[in-house]
């Protein structure tokens, strides 16, 4: 994620859906741990408070706020993307036997995690978190537990430091190795598109053949959600979060094989028998590098 403090585009983060809306006033009270800076929002902070959570602070409720004033429905992107990311894992540490995940932008702990729903399917699954919230750090003790055959590790660093992530990374993963590159809704917070298809060219040119990029990000399809960014960009302290066609979405795999069924809606992306498959402002897909 961003060094700055940021939007709240559809991060992996806290998925508990109950309402917790009235006993969130006690999170107000809780100690400031060090490094981090309560007096900005932060969208690991407000997404979780948008979904119930009580690990953020006022001005993090006030920027989920606005949000939700405009657009309801935010919590039900975070949702749905996260049960996305769920079956991309499973996908990929199952049939297509990837061992070795780096998940950029990891947010706060959830209930199934990158490395949870990897290492079910294979214990011997690695996995390292980027994420550069300090809050996330404390928390990070809960995103390091691993099977004794895998690993987990932790990496606080900015997605817009390639180099970095990739060098820290690499005293958990080996390289030489295939491994998902997963970007699940943070490259929204890069404002340039251009740059931001420069970071995605210099993670995924760093992993072999075999390698695969899974990805979702805000998308412009959904006027109110359009309108929901562009407010709580103008907030004070706050990183623009910029929703992208799903054109552009898809750019972002070129050179890639786009595995079935391509870009689409996160609710899309092989669903669940049963599951939702109504069109949401989200949009992301998973592609295997030649």
């Amino acid at each position: 994620m961003l060094d700055e403090p940021a939007v709240p585009g559809p991060l992996s983060d806290d998925t508990d859906d109950t309402d917790h809306s009235a006993d969130t006033d006690d999170s107000a009270e809780r100690p400031v741990p060090p490094r981090v800076d309560a007096s900005v929002p932060h969208s690991a902070r407000i997404w979780n408070y948008l979904l119930g959570g009580k690990d953020n602070y006022p001005v993090d409720r006030q920027a989920g706020d606005r949000v939700r004033a405009v657009f309801p429905d935010m919590a039900e992107i975070a949702l749905r993307s996260r049960e996305m990311l769920t079956r991309v894992v499973r996908h990929l540490a199952g049939e297509a036997g990837i061992r070795q995940f780096l998940d950029i932008g990891s947010g706060l702990p959830a209930v199934d995690n990158t490395h949870e729903v990897a290492q079910r399917v294979a214990p011997d699954a690695r996995v390292v978190y980027v994420d550069n919230d300090p809050l996330v750090l404390v928390h990070a003790h809960a995103l390091l537990t691993s099977t004794p055959e895998g690993a987990t590790d932790y990496i606080e660093a900015d997605v817009r430091d390639p180099g970095r992530v990739l060098s820290e990374a690499a005293r958990t993963l080996d390289f030489g190795r295939p491994t998902a590159l997963m970007l699940m809704g943070i490259l929204g917070l890069v404002p340039d598109h251009d740059e931001a298809r420069s970071i995605v060219n210099r993670l995924m040119d760093a992993l072999p053949s075999g390698s695969y990029l899974a990805l979702y990000d805000g998308a412009d399809t959904d006027p109110a959600y359009v309108e929901a960014m562009r407010r709580h960009g103008a907030g004070p302290g706050v990183v623009p979060y910029t929703p992208r066609s799903p054109e552009l979405i898809a750019a972002y795999f070129d050179g890639l094989t786009l595995l079935e069924p391509g870009v689409v809606p996160v609710t899309r992306w092989r669903p669940d028998p049963g599951g939702e498959t109504r069109e949401i402002a989200c949009a992301g897909g998973v592609a295997r590098k030649p």
